[in-house]
């Protein structure tokens, strides 16, 4: 088991359904949540003309490898009704692949530890929440 910390995100529509919807898709993929950071409001990042967010990281137990936890996040947006939209545009939700265990992955289509989640305090605000030493160790 490898323990993962993923972020979500929502900022269209009934925001704390999306989040509430998003976790119990997560766990029927099979990663188990063992904690969740409090929900946070937040001003979007990257293009900034769009609604506010609400966001979230989750502590989460998996069982297989990075890239099978990568597919099955894509088929929970999938399910939860993810409209196409362009890089940082508004959307239902989202969730991205922060941490896994303490591996490093750089391939074209996942990069572990998240490559801009240092920069962006909608992540390491819920993130430090539930580790405090991650930060200092970056």
């Amino acid at each position: 088991m490898t323990v993962a910390y993923l972020s979500l995100g929502s900022n269209l529509g009934d925001r704390e359904a999306h989040l509430s919807q998003a976790r119990e898709l997560i766990e029927q993929a099979g990663a188990r949540i063992l904690r969740a950071s409090s929900v946070l409001e937040t001003e979007p990042w990257g293009v900034t003309d769009q609604p506010r967010f609400l966001n979230q990281v989750l502590e989460v137990e998996w069982s297989g490898s990075a890239q099978a936890l990568l597919a099955a996040m894509k088929n929970v947006l999938h399910q939860a009704g993810r409209t196409p939209s362009y890089r940082w545009g508004p959307r239902e939700i989202d969730v991205d692949i922060l941490l896994f265990g303490d591996q490093r992955i750089d391939e074209p289509d996942l990069q572990v530890p998240h490559p801009r989640m240092w920069e962006r305090e909608f992540v390491t605000r819920p993130l430090a929440e539930l580790r405090p030493d991650i930060l200092e160790r970056r």
